[in-house]
């Protein structure tokens, strides 16, 4: 069978899956119904909210961390790393809270579940696993890793021109201070929809650690991530070696401009 028949047959059985399940639940859809939900799918998993995510999965808000390890050890008597900054203020929390309702995610983020999550395929539980599949969704939750890295990537210290070490002692050279060099270098930042660009700006300047915090100091990764080289005044035409392939633009869904003009819509 050709593959262009192949995808014709799996359209029509998918359809056909969809029809049963609509017809036998009506008014409460079963689990394969809410799988093939159209949200979980492009276009659509674009425009999705919070709201309509979470009216399926609420219980991802609302788990809360283990009293005690599986070793018996208790989690009130230890720190997890994410507590080890200034940053972070309380007792350990889950995952999915700490990047969307805690204090300080609603201070200096606007994390949206489809800023991470862009989609679930449930034909495949990894990527390229079937002709048809889309190669930018990776791994069981179908998240790209680079998402992550975007604020968990290693600190990029060679390009920046800085001693190689972790920045508590290099930052020594600085005060501490990233706006020392960035007040005027690279001032274009941070302007993406899923941050608070004004509110990250200001709490750096109180607090070292909330720069520090996200480019390296909660580096979960051994790359750091390419961030886009946007032009500032004074940077002038020449292009250094290493940022001859760097994009000028954000991806596309996390401009400001893509979120204003959705919201218009």
């Amino acid at each position: 069978m050709s593959r262009g028949r192949a995808s014709f047959v799996s359209v029509l059985l998918v359809g056909s899956c969809l029809v049963c399940a609509q017809a036998g639940a009506a008014d409460k859809p079963d689990y394969d119904q809410a799988r093939w939900d159209p949200i979980h799918f492009k276009p659509a998993i674009d425009r999705a909210t919070d709201d309509q995510c979470l009216d399926c999965h609420a219980e991802i808000l609302e788990h809360n961390v283990r009293e005690n390890s599986p070793a018996g050890v208790e989690t009130s008597g230890t720190l997890a790393w994410y507590q080890t900054l200034d940053t972070y203020e309380g007792a350990q929390d889950t995952f999915h809270r700490r990047h969307m309702v805690s204090d300080y995610a609603k201070q200096v983020m606007d994390l949206k579940c489809n800023t991470c999550h862009q989609g679930n395929d449930p034909r495949e539980e990894t990527a390229n696993s079937s002709a048809t599949g889309s190669s930018d969704l990776v791994q069981r939750k179908q998240v790209d890793p680079m998402i992550c890295v975007m604020c968990h990537g290693q600190h990029n210290a060679a390009i920046m021109g800085l001693p190689e070490g972790d920045w508590r002692e290099t930052g020594k050279m600085f005060n501490h201070n990233c706006m020392t060099c960035h007040a005027a270098i690279r001032t274009t930042r941070h302007q993406v929809n899923f941050l608070r660009p004004e509110a990250i700006e200001k709490a750096g300047k109180e607090n070292p650690d909330v720069c520090f915090g996200c480019h390296g100091g909660r580096s979960w990764y051994r790359i750091a991530y390419p961030y886009p080289r946007h032009p500032w005044p004074g940077s002038g035409d020449v292009v250094p070696e290493w940022a001859q392939d760097r994009p000028t633009e954000s991806e596309a869904r996390f401009r400001v401009q893509q979120q204003q003009a959705a919201k218009a819509e």
